[in-house]
C-alpha cells in the first residue's frame, strides 16, 4: 500500500495531514504546500503560464497538469482537492474560470471568461445538518480536444464534452455533447452537428 493510499484510508491520520496541508474551513492550501511541496507533484509543459493573479488551490494528493504551451488567465481560480485537473496542451483557461476536479481538458482547447466548470457537488440528502457538513460527491467532466467553451458557460459534474465542440455562451451543459456539435441554452442542447458527407455544419 502507498504512503498516500495509506494516510486515505486512516481517517485520523487524514484529518490531521490535511491540517497540516490546508487550514480549518479553507481550501486554499498553506505557503509551505505552495513553495515546498507541490513543485515535486505537479507537472508543467514548457511554455506553459499561470498568470499571477491567478488563485491556484492545489494540493499534492490529487494531480494538478498543465500542457505545454497553455495559459490560466488572470482571476481564475484551479482546485483539486477533491479530484485531479488535468489540462492539455496549447489550451487557454480564460479569465475568471473557475476550474474544481475532477475535471481534464484536451489538446487546443478554448475557456472563454467566466466558465466554471466543477466536478463536485454536495449532498443535502438530511435536512437536520448543514450542507456543508454533509458529503461530497464527485464526478469527471471531460473537454474534448479542440472545443470551445464560450463566455459564462456552466460545465456541471459528470458531463463529456466531444472533440471540436462550442458549448455557446451562457449555457448549462447537463448531458454529454456528442463531437463535432454546436449546443446552446439551459440545459444545453445540440443546435448544429457536422454533417462528414456534406463538409458543413447543419442544424440539428
Amino acid at each position: 500500500m502507498s504512503v498516500v493510499n495509506a494516510i486515505k484510508s486512516n481517517p485520523k491520520i487524514k484529518k490531521l495531514v490535511h491540517r497540516l496541508l490546508i487550514p480549518k474551513n479553507e481550501a486554499r492550501p498553506r505557503l509551505w504546500v505552495k513553495l515546498f511541496l507541490n513543485r515535486f507533484f505537479h507537472k508543467r509543459g514548457g511554455g506553459s503560464a499561470i498568470r499571477r493573479r491567478t488563485r491556484i488551490d492545489v494540493l499534492p494528493f490529487n494531480k494538478f497538469e498543465l500542457g505545454a504551451r497553455s495559459v490560466i488567465e488572470d482571476f481564475s481560480t484551479i482546485n483539486n482537492g477533491v479530484g485531479d485537473v488535468l489540462i492539455g496542451n496549447n489550451t487557454l483557461i480564460g479569465m475568471g474560470n473557475v476550474l474544481i476536479g475532477p475535471v481534464t481538458i484536451g489538446n487546443n482547447v478554448i475557456f472563454a471568461q467566466n466558465v466554471v466548470a466543477s466536478g463536485l457537488n454536495h449532498e443535502y440528502k438530511n435536512p437536520d445538518i448543514p450542507i456543508h457538513e454533509q458529503n461530497v460527491t464527485t464526478a469527471m467532466i471531460t473537454v474534448g480536444d479542440d472545443s470551445w467553451i464560450a463566455a459564462n458557460v456552466v460545465l456541471t459534474a459528470g458531463v463529456t464534452i466531444g472533440r471540436h465542440c462550442v458549448i455557446a455562451a451562457g449555457s448549462v451543459v447537463t448531458k454529454d455533447i456528442p463531437s463535432y456539435t454546436v449546443a446552446a441554452g439551459n440545459p444545453a442542447k445540440p443546435i448544429k452537428h457536422y454533417n462528414e458527407a456534406t463538409k458543413d455544419w447543419e442544424r440539428c
